[in-house]
């Protein structure tokens, strides 16, 4: 999927914030859980006020999150780069199932969690034949925010994917008690602070913390850390 409008893009600066341009809806987006605490679906909650064009915060410092203040220039933040540069799948292994295969890229993980109940989407995808396993299998695959994981019809060879508006998402995880990454939806591009332009893709999760070891990309660090945007 592709983004709406051909000046939304997401610029990310050396050792600086992330700037938005084609101004991009902002708004927080909630992990809800199960009474067993399991990840279950997404809360969103009020837009949030912004400029047409925007920087927002990925050192984890600033006062005004999720906007930068220019905190990367007082604690000297590293924002270095270290993500592949390869296609997701060129990243991913590929999980062979009688209807619907999963392709999962393990590096772009950002903890949502949605994998795991009933059984784990690594357990269902042998079960796809079965039209209510299928279901729930597409339904927590299409969840994982950071699109590690992504469904595929075998017939058509097509990926099975929910359309998203193009949006970006400020992840709040209470189960974990932390505040997750940027969540970047329908198809916004991503530019690294070279010019390269990584991969344009339907779901990505982009480090706020700071934390990060496949920076710009979360790798789930928020929830080791207990990141708060507060």
């Amino acid at each position: 999927m592709t983004s709406e409008k051909s000046n939304v893009r997401v610029t990310v600066s050396e050792n600086g914030p992330y700037m938005v341009t084609g101004d991009i809806p902002l708004a927080k987006q909630t992990i809800t859980t199960s009474a067993e605490g399991g990840s279950e679906a997404w809360q969103e909650g009020s837009a949030v006020a912004h400029r047409e064009t925007y920087a927002l915060c990925r050192c984890g410092a600033s006062r005004t999150k999720p906007f930068c203040d220019g905190s990367h220039l007082k604690i000297g933040f590293v924002g270095t780069e270290t993500a592949s540069r390869d296609t997701y799948l060129d990243q991913a292994k590929l999980l062979d199932g009688p209807i619907l295969q999963l392709t999962d890229a393990e590096s772009l993980c950002a903890f949502g969690r949605f994998c795991d109940p009933n059984g784990n989407v690594w357990s269902q995808v042998s079960q796809t034949d079965d039209r209510a396993v299928r279901t729930m299998f597409i339904r927590q695959v299409n969840e994982c925010p950071s699109g590690r994981l992504v469904a595929w019809d075998k017939a058509s060879g097509k990926p099975v994917e929910h359309a998203l508006p193009v949006s970006i998402g400020l992840i709040e995880d209470p189960e974990q008690q932390c505040s997750g990454p940027l969540w970047l939806r329908g198809g916004i591009p991503v530019v690294a602070a070279d010019g390269f332009e990584y991969e344009v893709r339907n779901r990505v999760t982009l480090c706020r913390c700071g934390e990060s070891k496949n920076k710009p990309f979360c790798d789930g660090t928020h929830a080791a850390i207990k990141f708060s945007d507060s």
